[in-house]
């Protein structure tokens, strides 16, 4: 436990010391050129065409940040990711986070199961998903954008907090949320948050 405490103090200084500021005017060339490296997994323009990897259109600047900073660190572990942030300075992970943030973010197909949807809403709201999430689900600041991210990564996600396999950031708040959370309920939550605009 206490390591991995002193990992997040770590990460939390190495966030610290990035800034929580937009990107610059970077060259805007250089910044697309490292994000071709993310599209190879995370899609063009952001929108993941893989299963189980998240898109990164449109999630929060910080958001992104804290994440290349945690895969970084490697307090959150990824075989495919840590070869790749390894190589990333800490103005490559701000130019990252400002580029994915200005992206639109992902539209999904139109949704075919209401009632589960209607499920999904009312976990959402027993569980308080929009005190940190925000009402919309759009996710702010450090907080991660969930409405139309792709639906099997959110089970994927909620069952990694539930097992506590993932760490970083609100780590002891989704823990706490998806500990608790049935299998029904996991279902539920990703496909309302997924097929919200």
């Amino acid at each position: 436990m206490r390591r991995q405490f002193i990992s997040h103090a770590i990460s939390a200084l190495a966030l610290l010391s990035l800034g929580a500021v937009p990107a610059h005017a970077a060259d805007t060339a250089a910044v697309k050129e490292k994000a071709a490296v993310c599209a190879g997994c995370h899609g063009e323009n952001g929108i993941s065409q893989t299963e189980n990897i998240p898109s990164l259109a449109g999630q929060p600047d910080q958001f992104l940040q804290w994440q290349l900073v945690f895969f970084r660190s490697g307090s959150r572990k990824n075989d495919q990711m840590q070869p790749i942030v390894e190589e990333l300075s800490n103005e490559d992970i701000r130019n990252l986070g400002a580029y994915f943030s200005s992206l639109t973010p992902p539209k999904e197909p139109e949704d075919k199961d209401p009632d589960l949807s209607k499920k999904g809403a009312q976990a959402a709201v027993g569980r308080r998903c929009a005190s940190c999430h925000t009402d919309t689900y759009a996710g702010t600041k450090a907080v991660a954008r969930l409405a139309g991210q792709r639906e099997e990564y959110l089970v994927k996600a909620l069952h990694d907090y539930k097992a506590g396999q993932r760490v970083g950031g609100g780590v002891a708040a989704m823990a706490d949320v998806a500990y608790s959370l049935s299998e029904e309920e996991i279902a539920a939550l990703a496909h309302y948050l997924a097929h919200l605009q």
